[in-house]
């Protein structure tokens, strides 16, 4: 570990370079002798500011802390109309409008972006109204050399492609305890389901595949349920939101209820078997769904999910998403009309 000693100093040497602090490493042999000679040359160029820097020296590049931006979707991948473009930076910062200016959305069709900051290290980025399928879709991150914060500064210089796929957008009522499965306008499938109890209701409002597992852990401890439930093998697992809503295969619970009564702890159930079925309707479900799909939740007896739990920000209107922007004046307001309110349902 450095040691920081302060420089020895012979007789006669002004008090005023005096303040020469220097690092000495618990070494030996050269670099112990390189340690004295940088010290040397300290007290020759006058230290804190009391003598001269010979001309021609660099001075020393200052030291600074670096902030970087983890975006989603993945570079060359293909989502859904509703995909919201996620990023989550490193490091708290400051100087939002700054790192806002540094990333752009170009799109092809063209389709006006906003961003909207959760906080100061999370920036979403959509259109007032859903992609259209088949867009192309730039995500350019000019970062380098951006000032986030005080003594902070970006380093990523790169552009993150990828393409919209097809429309699909399924409803689910939490009454009539059924999915509708729309694609391009047209109803693929109504699947029964099964959403949260009365004790454990499922959020209103529209949501977001972020991520597609075959088979995954659900535990009540990570949830807070404690130990009401710990299922290591769910089948064909899609999450919703952060906070652990999920649409996934359920084997435990027997078939009747599917369609007929709302037995989960907030998820939106379908029926599988164990080790997951191809032929059944969680894996036709899976397999017919991509991240990016938007699944909205229409009359459960629950509020409206935060724009913030995964990628739920379709639930504010444009003047609301615009409003969370660092960089004023950038989008037009097409009217206070819900997000998604094409196919795919209403609420």
């Amino acid at each position: 570990m450095p040691v920081r000693r302060h420089a020895a100093f012979p007789r006669g040497v002004p008090r005023r370079w005096r303040c020469v602090t220097t690092t000495v490493r618990r070494t030996t042999g050269a670099r112990t002798v390189l340690g004295v000679l940088a010290a040397a040359a300290l007290l020759l160029t006058g230290g804190c500011g009391g003598g001269r820097q010979p001309k021609g020296a660099e001075a020393p590049a200052p030291r600074h802390d670096t902030f970087i931006g983890y975006f989603s979707p993945e570079d060359r991948s293909t989502v859904g109309t509703g995909m919201i473009i996620s990023l989550r930076f490193n490091r708290h910062i400051a100087d939002r409008q700054a790192v806002e200016r540094g990333i752009t959305v170009s799109s092809v069709p063209a389709q006006t972006v906003a961003g909207h900051w959760f906080g100061d290290q999370r920036l979403d980025l959509r259109p007032a109204d859903f992609w259209r399928a088949g867009t192309r879709i730039t995500l350019s991150l000019r970062l380098r050399g951006v000032r986030g914060a005080p003594e902070t500064y970006g380093t990523q210089s790169k552009d993150v492609t990828f393409t919209v796929g097809r429309d699909q957008r399924s409803t689910v009522d939490s009454v009539e305890h059924t999915m509708t499965v729309v694609r391009g306008g047209r109803v693929l499938r109504v699947l029964p389901v099964t959403v949260g109890s009365e004790q454990h209701t499922t959020y209103n409002g529209i949501m977001v595949i972020s991520e597609k597992y075959l088979k995954t852990r659900m535990s009540g401890r990570t949830v807070g349920f404690g130990g009401e439930y710990d299922i290591p093998d769910v089948p064909h697992a899609m999450r919703l939101t952060t906070s652990g809503t999920f649409v996934h295969g359920n084997y435990w619970t027997p078939p009747q209820v599917f369609g007929h009564e709302n037995v989960s702890h907030g998820c939106i159930g379908l029926q599988d078997r164990k080790g997951g079925g191809p032929d059944t309707p969680a894996g036709w479900f899976y397999a017919n769904s991509i991240i990016g799909d938007a699944v909205r939740v229409v009359d459960s007896d629950d509020r409206v999910v935060d724009p913030d739990n995964g990628l739920g920000g379709w639930n504010l209107t444009w003047p609301q998403w615009t409003a969370g922007s660092a960089v004023s004046g950038t989008a037009p307001d097409p009217g206070d009309v819900a997000p998604g309110s094409g196919s795919g349902g209403s609420r």
